[in-house]
């Protein structure tokens, strides 16, 4: 059985991060979200980590709000599977599209479920920051985040037609109690995750 941890991003990475960013900019069908805006950084990579850790400190406010980035990782391979973009709190703008969670699998991993394996390990940070309700949205069409979200115990809260990188989409939100997800599923989850608490790459 493969087992998977999350890690927070490190210099040590460099190489397997943007393999994974590129990896994903090379699939016309991907997106990037979940990725903290690392295909900005390709060339400065240091400079990313830089951002991720301040992301950490910020003081919510209607522009930012503090947030944790991690790498999912495969433990048999040391490979990075996906990433997760986990925000502490919500403001007006992120409260209408985004949410407090954005993940991405690598296509060459996608359709193995892996996605809600990674979920469930960001839910169990969600609850180490004292998160109880967690709002997360995804494109009505997107029926494999749909289907990650609802395996964890999400349920629709509304849909909504909103204007979304200059074009018109349905997007719906879902909300997800954490401590009745992480409790409801462990036994279907747990046996697939290890628990690195802060654990960096070495």
């Amino acid at each position: 059985m493969e087992k998977f941890y999350l890690e927070k991003p490190s210099i040590e990475r460099k190489k397997d991060a943007l393999e994974y960013i590129k990896e994903i900019l090379a699939n016309n069908k991907s997106d990037t979200d979940g990725t903290n805006k690392l295909k900005h950084y390709i060339d400065n990579y240091e400079e990313w980590i830089t951002k991720i850790e301040n992301d950490e400190k910020i003081v919510p406010s209607e522009e930012s709000v503090p947030s944790k980035t991690y790498f999912f990782i495969r433990e048999s391979d040391n490979k990075i599977i996906g990433m997760t973009h986990i925000r502490l709190t919500l403001n007006k703008m992120l409260a209408d599209i985004g949410g407090h969670i954005g993940y991405n699998i690598r296509p060459s991993e996608r359709q193995k479920g892996y996605n809600k394996i990674q979920l469930y390990l960001a839910l169990i940070e969600c609850q180490k920051n004292g998160l109880d309700i967690i709002m997360i949205d995804c494109l009505k069409d997107n029926l494999g985040s749909s289907k990650t979200i609802i395996s964890l115990g999400g349920f629709l809260v509304k849909e909504e037609e909103k204007s979304f990188h200059e074009k018109q989409v349905t997007i719906q939100d879902y909300n997800i109690n954490v401590d009745e997800s992480l409790e409801n599923y462990k036994d279907i989850y747990e046996p697939y995750v290890v628990i690195k608490n802060e654990r960096k790459n070495k």
